[in-house]
């Protein structure tokens, strides 16, 4: 796994989320075309090293980043929380608010980049934002748990899956089928559910990477390319 270069200003920020602070890391990269929010899966947070990766490809092409930890430390110790895909959500959507209002990003499309039971916390707050939320990304995903909403979803998806994740590509199909927005479903050869395998989630940071390019720039930037 290569290391990417970056030239992007990190701040750690606070965000308010009900009675909670959420801690993050935001990411601004020179004239940001627009901004991404990553929902880590379980056991996980804003220091992922593989969303610390596909962030920093992120940032390198223009795109602001946020990695933030959707539960608190003693939340996150509590299985239930873990799962809780609407407590996922209302947080998630407790940040985009936040983006929306900081001078840095606001103004900016955004998307939700999504692993695990984030995934799911992604497609369901794209779902209850339609008109705020401009393209989302799956990594060995589980969408399913946002079975309900997905119909909803009008956000340009792309689900990233291994082959050798066996039990996660039938649900990542399953909802793939539910999806009414445009949409792509990509098997990555080889590799597992974390991507760990030499080149794999360089793969994955690529396909994110000209996913939110193409569905982030807005239509007169697109003209000027």
């Amino acid at each position: 796994m290569s290391k990417p270069k970056s030239v992007t200003k990190n701040e750690e920020v606070v965000i308010p989320a009900d009675s909670v602070r959420l801690y993050g890391i935001l990411g601004l990269p020179p004239h940001a075309k627009g901004v991404v929010v990553f929902a880590h899966g379980s056991g996980s947070g804003r220091f992922s090293p593989r969303n610390n990766f596909v962030a920093k490809i992120l940032q390198n092409a223009g795109i602001a980043t946020l990695l933030v930890d959707l539960l608190e430390d003693s939340e996150a110790q509590d299985r239930r929380k873990v799962f809780d895909i609407d407590l996922l959500t209302e947080r998630l959507l407790a940040n985009a608010r936040w983006l929306r209002q900081e001078a840095g990003t606001r103004g900016l499309l955004m998307g939700y980049f999504g692993a695990s039971t984030g995934a799911a916390a992604a497609l369901q707050a794209a779902a209850q934002e339609p008109q705020e939320i401009a393209a989302v990304v799956s990594r060995g995903g589980r969408p399913d748990l946002a079975m309900e909403y997905l119909a909803r979803v009008i956000a340009p998806t792309l689900l990233i899956v291994g082959s050798e994740d066996i039990p996660v590509i039938p649900l990542n199909k399953a909802a793939y089928a539910n999806l009414n927005c445009p949409k792509k479903l990509i098997i990555v050869p080889g590799a597992t559910h974390l991507f760990e395998e030499p080149g794999a989630l360089d793969k994955v940071a690529q396909l994110a990477k000209d996913w939110f390019i193409n569905y982030l720039n807005p239509p007169d930037t697109k003209k000027q390319q």
